[in-house]
């Protein structure tokens, strides 16, 4: 079986953590029996998140003097490529997977006239209470917003229209390589008349990793992040999980583009266009995920 996961950044460093590099190996460390298990029996594309870390990079690129100006998003969501992919590769092979894991550093066309240029809804980086946020945002021209009780930066978060470097993972797949593939959603680029270039976005890795699904004809897409399931009524005492829901119900549904509504959206797609079946759940259930017996299942 084809299987596309996408591991959030919130997965690899849970709110309130300190976002230090032990922090996000341990919690790596202690999915990998799971992941190397599913990447040893099935083709296995690995997409990962990065909003806490490239954020974390921004906000030292930003206070780094040495600088003319900080580095720009497409550079640094490259860099989050390699950080975080050397930590999987790493993972899955002390934990067992006899198979070569291979980081691709991935870019991401986008257009360059999206409206989400213009409306920032990508969370990245830390949170902050909302005075400092906003003295934050004063001093760097960032954009921020609240997210739960606390304040943090959000980005442009373009569609994908089309990742550059999947015939490079199809023929890793079909050579026995378990492919880590656009990490934070892929280095957002445009195509101009010179030729490709990064802008200034971080594009949404379960968007990405639904397209990747689709051109990769994958039989199912898991979502994994810091949560056990997705929840309706989320923080009010009637909230509750969702376990199963069909792609026609689930287009009823609204949640917030900060929060699982890009999931949502990903798992609809992908199931509406494949057929296949869609998981969002827990980085630490990944086994009952992907069987089917935890987090929330997506199927027509």
């Amino acid at each position: 079986m084809r299987i596309v996961i996408a591991l959030g950044g919130n997965a690899l460093l849970r709110r309130g953590e300190r976002p230090d590099a032990d922090v996000q190996v341990a919690h790596l460390t202690a999915a990998a029996p799971a992941l190397a298990k599913v990447a040893e029996d099935n083709e296995v594309v690995i997409v990962h998140g990065n909003g806490p870390q490239v954020g974390l990079l921004a906000l030292e690129s930003f206070a780094d003097t040495s600088l003319s100006k900080p580095y720009p998003l497409s550079d640094l969501v490259a860099e989050t490529q390699g950080v975080i992919g050397y930590w999987v590769q790493q993972a899955l092979t002390n934990a067992g997977l006899s198979r070569r894991a291979v980081t691709l550093v991935t870019q991401t066309v986008v257009d360059a006239y999206d409206p989400a240029f213009n409306v920032p809804t990508k969370y990245v980086g830390t949170s902050y209470p909302e005075e400092r946020a906003r003295e934050l945002a004063l001093s760097s021209g960032w954009s921020v917003r609240q997210d739960g009780t606390e304040w943090r930066r959000v980005v442009p978060s373009p569609a994908p229209q089309r990742v550059l470097e999947l015939d490079a993972a199809e023929l890793l797949l079909q050579n026995g390589v378990t492919v880590i593939l656009a990490g934070g959603g892929g280095v957002p680029v445009v195509e101009g008349p010179t030729g490709l270039h990064g802008v200034e976005a971080v594009v949404d890795k379960d968007a990405t990793a639904a397209l990747i699904a689709i051109e990769l004809r994958a039989d199912l897409l898991v979502m994994l992040t810091d949560v056990p399931a997705v929840y309706l009524d989320y923080g009010t005492p009637a909230q509750r999980p969702l376990h199963k829901i069909d792609a026609e119900t689930l287009a009823g549904l609204t949640f917030p583009p900060g929060s699982m509504g890009p999931k949502f959206s990903a798992a609809r797609h992908f199931v509406e266009t494949t057929h296949g079946r869609a998981a969002i759940g827990s980085l630490d259930d990944t086994t009952a995920v992907i069987t089917g017996t935890s987090g929330t299942q997506i199927q027509l």
